[in-house]
């Protein structure tokens, strides 16, 4: 354990000495309301936690929550620091292993996503099932030991995302399923670069979730990810892409993605 990641886990400690979260849960845009939902919450703003990311996105708090959701013991990550920020790989590590040490055997990420198919609108819902690391860019390099050679088969568990299906058909909801394409950012696609996501087989496209999953199988954590679609892709809609226009379907979509969310969170277990 590094020492910032040990005095992230002391100061949560001093903070919430009786927290025992066994899923972790990072919060994208759009998803920010479902800290309203934490039972006996204790709020830790980044900025109180060693090697924590100072939070510069738009949507995204910088705090972490402990609490419960449904009964079930959860710490939530109000935001992530992304590669585009400045260019740091391993922004999120600290607060990934550091909820391992809380005892997170799970981790759940939530994103805001381009649409690469008609089928999952704009405030439609995707439960990742793979994806494809453009850049190639991990958060692993410079680990060492043959545990840094981490396998990416089901690096999105797929017992998890049965789980999160089924919820989301009890309340009448479609999640689709379908790979997603991580491009570095923070400048939106090219259309060329679409129709290259879509002839390789992804179904939604993003800036962020890549590295947290990464960092996550290797800690040893299961990770199940939700992407809500805030526009289709550029070059299959006349939109015009903006973060603020990304905000803002993000925002109508937001009390049934974080409703789901909540449930799902109910429904899994470690």
């Amino acid at each position: 354990m590094t020492a910032p990641q040990q005095a992230a886990l002391d100061a949560i400690r001093a903070r919430a000495p009786k927290a025992k979260p066994r899923i972790g849960v990072v919060l994208g845009s759009g998803w920010a309301s479902l800290v309203d939902r934490v039972e006996d919450a204790t709020k830790i703003p980044y900025a109180d936690l060693p090697g924590f990311p100072r939070a510069s996105v738009a949507g995204h708090s910088g705090a972490l929550v402990l609490g419960k959701v449904g009964g079930r013991e959860v710490a939530v990550l109000g935001g992530r620091k992304h590669v585009y920020e400045d260019g740091d790989v391993k922004a999120m590590q600290v607060p990934i292993r550091t909820l391992r040490a809380l005892g997170c055997e799970v981790l759940v990420q939530t994103n805001a996503s381009g649409s690469l198919d008609a089928r999952i609108p704009p405030g439609g819902l995707m439960a990742i099932s793979d994806h494809i690391n453009l850049p190639q860019r991990s958060p692993l390099v410079g680990e060492t030991g043959s545990e840094r050679f981490v396998s990416m088969a089901d690096a999105y568990d797929p017992a998890l995302r049965r789980a999160a299906i089924a919820v989301a058909k009890r309340r009448g909801i479609d999640l689709q399923e379908g790979v997603y394409v991580w491009f570095l950012g923070p400048q939106f696609e090219t259309p060329a670069e679409i129709r290259l996501s879509v002839q390789v087989g992804g179904r939604a496209v993003g800036m962020s979730t890549v590295p947290e999953t990464i960092l996550a199988r290797h800690a040893g954590m299961k990770v199940l990810a939700l992407a809500l679609m805030t526009n289709m892709a550029a070059g299959l809609s006349d939109e015009s892409l903006t973060h603020a226009h990304t905000l803002e379907i993000a925002g109508r979509a937001a009390e049934t993605a974080t409703g789901l969310l909540a449930d799902v969170i109910q429904e899994i277990a470690p």
